[in-house]
This record gives structure tokens, C-alpha cells and sequence, in this order.
């Protein structure tokens, strides 16, 4: 059992600079106000036809209500940590950075509304070092279950805070009685019981897996390793990890970690999966692997998106997700923003458990994410209420996904009717 430290005393924090924490009854009611707003808009951009003739393009939908004075403390979706607008097959969770965005995360998959929606514990990873946050989204699997926030090593933003605050972790057996998972040098609260990985990078991930395997009391069924250097080919690890517990471990492309290396060394009956192209792990790495853990196979696609796809069908002995057919989740983020990967993991253990897919434009749909989601439609023909449904959580604001771009995408995860008489 991993031991839990009391975190040293830091240097106050300057007065005004943290907000009080807004009481969890009055963040739903403001966030339940901020999507009645934002359907009322939509139904106003969308109506005033009536007929059939909608036009070629459907109103863009609204990524957020107008803000309200800051002195106002319930005022903005990425604040509070809800969801910013939904469609009818699409939810956008997040604010114009990763710490809104995990926030918002963790609170719609622990609502905490009552103890028994509240995780036992949550990690804490540094906004500096995207890798350690990645390889912390084991940590969100079961039974840990432990979601990411984001801080950094000089405070600990507002939105990080809050939610803290809201999900208020009291630790378990599972968690080693640990509240906080703190990773590196996030900054974290000083009166919570928090064990803390010190190192970062690959030997960060190292530590992790070291972790994880002391509180589960038992060996990863599979470890993935990822690129170190290229993260948009490393970031739909994050999701699996969380789905899985699965630890992720990182190389450079030319040269094997030795972290990675003394860690698959202590795992050698371990199956290992190296997710990216030849060209961001190279094949001598792969080699390297082998003569340390020999059950090794690459998973890759040639660019982020499609490598993102190649991990959601693929299935090979209990790894990786195998979704070829509709009725799941999904998640889309961009794969300029690394660290939306683990903000995001929890929305890939618990809920409707989908991989995480990437997108490499804000404005436009890279056509190779347009043919999964395609192929995974959902369709019926005679009663759509027994149909499978997709759903997908949006991950980011309008600069990393932008609203047209969602219309999309919801589209594209609509109920189709495929037969049967009209």
C-alpha cells in the first residue's frame, strides 16, 4: 500500500486571488439556467420557418451564454464545471483551457450531489508535463477511480479549485486513504491527505505504473507504450487507460526510455502495445521491447486521426476497444491540446465509456474521422426508440472544435432511418 503524505505548507495565496467555492446546489441550478438560455437562442436562430424549406445549413449551435459581472459567482459553463451546449447526439464540455475543461469533466461524471456521487479520491496533474497527465488517466479506472483536474506548480486555478471543492474526495481502501493523487509539481490543497509522484516524463509514467499496480494489488493486464515526442499520436492513450487501467509508459523515437525500459523489464509476461507509426516509435525500439517484454504489437495509424481510429477498432486479446458498429460514446478533441486527453478520461470510464477520436482542424472534419463515424451510424427501420444511439462528447471551445464542426459531427452520430415501409 502506497504511503499518503501531508503536503508542506506553501506560500499563501495573495488575497482575492481564488474565488469561494460555489455551493454544489447553486452550480446546477445556474448551469441548468445557462442550457435553458442557450436552447432558447437555438430555437430562436433555428425557427421562423415552420415549413420543410430549412435552408443548407443548420443554425451553428451556441458553445456558451453571455457572461454575466464577475462579481457574479455562478456565471460561466467553464466556470461551474457543466457542460456548455448539447444537441441532440453532441455535449461540448470545456472552457478555452485544460483546467476549465477537467473540471468540467469530472464534475459530469461525478455530479456530487451526494456522497455517493463523489469519487474517493482525484489526481491532480501539472499543466507542464502533458505525458504524466496521459499516463495518470489510469488512475480514473475502476476501482481507483480517480478523475483528472488540472493545476501548476504556482497555484492552482479557480475552475481546478471549485471542483475540488464540489467532489470532495474522502479517500478509500482502494486509494490507499489517499484524497489527492498530486503528479509532479501541481500545486494542491494543503489539508487533504495526498500522495504525490514526484518525477515526471517517462519516469513520471514509470512511477505511476508502480502506483497503480500496489493499490489494484496485482499486475497490468496490458501496458501501452506511447511516443514521448509526438503527443497528438500519444493522446487517445489517456482514454484507454481510464476505460482500462491499462499503464502508459513513453519512449523517444529512436531510443527506448530507461524508465520504460526497467519498468517492461520488471513485466515480462506483460503483453505490451506500442501505439504510433514507425515514424514516432521506430521499429529498433519496437526491437528493444521484445528483448524485455516479448508479446509486443504495434497499433498505428499513419497521422493522429487516423491512429486515433486504428485504437477505437482495434481488439486483440482484451485490448483495445473494438467498436466497429453503433450504439456507443465517443469523444472528439483536437490534437493541437495534449493535455485535453486525461482532462477527458473520465468520460471514458464511466457513462457511455467511448475512445477517444481526434480531430486536426477547429473548422473542418478531417474526412478519414467522417468515414468512422459514418460506418458506425446508427440506423433503424421500423421503431427507432429499440435502435442503438451514439452520443459524443466534445471536448474544448470553439478554437479547438468549432461549431460548425460539431453540427457535424452530431450529424453524422444521428438515428438514421435504413428501410422498412414510410
Amino acid at each position: 500500500m502506497p504511503a499518503v503524505e501531508a503536503k508542506e505548507p506553501s506560500t499563501p495565496t495573495p488575497p482575492g486571488r481564488r474565488r469561494k467555492p460555489v455551493p454544489g446546489a447553486l452550480k446546477a441550478i445556474a448551469g441548468l439556467f445557462v442550457l435553458a438560455v442557450v436552447f432558447i437562442v437555438a430555437a430562436i436562430l433555428g425557427g421562423g420557418g415552420g415549413g420543410e424549406d430549412h435552408g443548407t445549413e443548420a443554425p451553428a449551435p451556441v458553445s456558451e451564454a453571455p457572461s454575466t459581472p464577475a462579481e457574479t459567482p455562478a456565471a460561466r459553463p467553464d466556470e461551474l464545471g457543466y457542460p456548455s451546449f448539447a444537441t441532440a447526439n453532441t455535449t461540448r464540455v470545456g472552457g478555452g483551457d485544460a483546467a476549465s475543461t477537467a473540471a468540467a469533466v469530472a464534475l459530469a461524471a461525478y455530479p456530487s450531489a451526494k456522497p455517493s456521487q463523489r469519487p474517493a479520491a482525484v489526481t491532480v496533474v501539472d499543466a507542464a508535463d502533458w505525458r504524466t497527465a496521459v499516463a495518470a488517466a489510469a488512475l480514473t479506472a475502476p476501482p481507483v477511480g480517480a478523475p483528472v483536474l488540472v493545476s501548476e506548480a504556482d497555484g492552482m486555478p479557480d475552475a481546478t479549485g471549485e471542483a475540488l471543492s464540489a467532489l470532495a474526495p474522502s479517500g478509500s481502501k482502494d486509494t490507499g486513504a489517499a484524497q489527492v493523487f498530486a503528479i509532479g509539481a501541481a500545486d494542491t490543497p494543503d489539508d487533504l491527505r495526498t500522495h504525490r509522484v514526484r518525477q515526471a516524463g517517462a519516469a513520471g509514467a514509470a512511477e505511476l505504473l508502480a502506483l497503480r499496480e500496489r493499490l489494484t494489488g496485482s499486475p497490468p493486464r496490458h501496458i501501452v507504450v506511447a511516443a514521448s515526442g509526438s503527443p497528438a499520436f500519444a493522446m487517445p492513450a489517456a482514454a484507454w487507460a481510464a476505460r482500462s487501467g491499462d499503464p502508459v509508459l513513453f519512449t523517444g523515437a529512436k531510443a527506448l526510455a530507461r524508465p520504460t525500459a526497467t519498468a517492461l523489464k520488471a513485466h515480462p509476461h506483460t503483453r505490451v502495445f506500442v501505439l504510433g507509426p514507425s515514424s514516432v516509435v521506430s521499429s529498433d525500439v519496437v526491437r528493444e521491447i521484445a528483448k524485455r517484454a516479448p508479446h509486443v504489437q504495434r497499433v498505428s495509424g499513419e497521422d493522429p486521426v487516423a491512429n486515433a481510429i486504428e485504437l477505437a477498432r482495434y481488439s486483440a486479446g482484451g485490448f483495445g476497444w473494438n467498436i466497429n458498429d453503433p450504439g456507443h460514446g465517443f469523444v472528439v478533441a483536437n490534437g493541437a491540446e495534449p493535455l485535453d486527453a486525461p482532462a477527458a478520461a473520465a468520460l471514458s470510464a464511466s457513462g457511455a465509456w467511448g475512445p477517444l477520436l481526434l480531430s486536426d482542424d477547429a473548422d473542418t472534419l478531417p474526412s478519414a474521422l467522417r468515414g468512422y463515424l459514418l460506418d458506425v451510424k446508427p440506423g433503424y427501420t421500423d421503431d427507432p426508440t429499440r435502435a442503438f444511439y451514439n452520443h459524443v462528447w466534445v471536448i474544448g471551445d470553439q478554437e479547438a472544435i468549432g461549431v460548425n464542426e460539431q453540427a457535424e459531427i452530431d450529424e453524422l452520430a444521428a438515428l438514421a432511418r435504413i428501410g422498412g415501409e414510410e
